[in-house]
């Protein structure tokens, strides 16, 4: 963690929702006149897409079904933490981005399924903010959850995300149900070992509980929207949340916990504004007082 280049990072599992939420803070980054340096976590895998399926069809034929995104081992998670760690100590630090269609290849220049190379992030960011699968990582060789300053955890409830990356995979990849499944299946292990207990590191959860029947999620004709769900707001430390404000803000909430505030999934966008606007501004007021 530093105070005079701070880190954000939004972690969530593939399907969950999280490219939503960065849109939020990116709102609040333009507001705020905020100039912070966006970081996929795509950018961080291992392997393009072409040695991604070669290598996966290399781990099967050696009777390792599970290997996926969601490892370590298929990810340079030792660079991202030297990515956090730099940063945090002097605002610089090592990036690329991933090609993921013909859009982004347009604009940097490479193909689809792979990356561009590695370059130095822009002089004078006012903060660095992460979108990705493991931003709030721990493992026996690394502490990535030490360097952020403030961890936001994206969980739908598992059915919910199952659907969103269904429909998702479908439409933009063309992959059939099945095996769409047959992925989720493959990274489960890593799911459980690697991506859940990042939730128990993050400073906010934000978890969307559907108020319709999602019970078989390969059958579901649409993605339950936000006014059909509910939204649980887990906050891991309650002091200096001001509660009352926040339930007189989002109408028809209530608290379920002492930590917790749930509220209509429509007020989702500001709900996040309400909260987070403050701790990012708390973020700029440390890192001006540090100068």
């Amino acid at each position: 963690m530093s105070i005079k280049h701070p880190i954000i990072a939004i972690t969530g599992s593939s399907g969950a929702g999280t490219s939503s939420v960065t849109h939020a803070f990116q709102h609040i980054f333009r507001r705020e006149n905020l100039n912070a340096e966006l970081i996929g976590g795509d950018s961080f895998h291992r392997y393009d897409r072409a040695a991604m399926t070669a290598k996966m069809a290399e781990e099967e034929a050696a009777g390792n079904n599970h290997f996926s995104h969601f490892g370590p081992q298929a990810n340079l998670i030792e660079e991202l933490e030297a990515l956090f760690r730099e940063y945090g100590e002097t605002g610089q630090g090592k990036r690329r981005h991933y090609i993921h269609d013909e859009e982004e290849a347009g604009r940097y220049g490479a193909r689809p399924g792979t990356f561009t190379a590695w370059e130095s992030l822009p002089e004078n960011t006012d903060l660095l903010f992460y979108e990705g699968l493991h931003g709030a990582l721990q493992t026996g060789t690394v502490d990535i959850a030490r360097h952020v300053d403030l961890r936001v955890g994206v969980v739908p409830i598992i059915n919910l995300e199952w659907i969103q990356k269904i429909h998702r995979d479908k439409a933009l990849r063309g992959y059939s149900s099945e095996a769409v499944m047959d992925t989720i299946l493959r990274r489960m292990p890593d799911y459980i070992n690697y991506i859940c207990p990042q939730f128990s590191r993050t400073h906010v959860n934000f978890q969307r509980v559907p108020t319709v029947d999602t019970s078989n999620p390969l059958i579901a004709k649409d993605i339950p929207s936000l006014d059909e769900s509910f939204l649980v707001i887990r906050f891991d430390n309650p002091r200096g949340i001001d509660f009352p404000y926040l339930l007189s803000m989002l109408h028809d909430s209530f608290m379920s916990r002492p930590n917790i505030i749930v509220c209509p999934g429509g007020k989702m966008g500001l709900a996040m504004q309400i909260i987070f606007t403050p701790m990012i501004l708390q973020l700029m007021d440390r890192k001006r007082r540090a100068r």
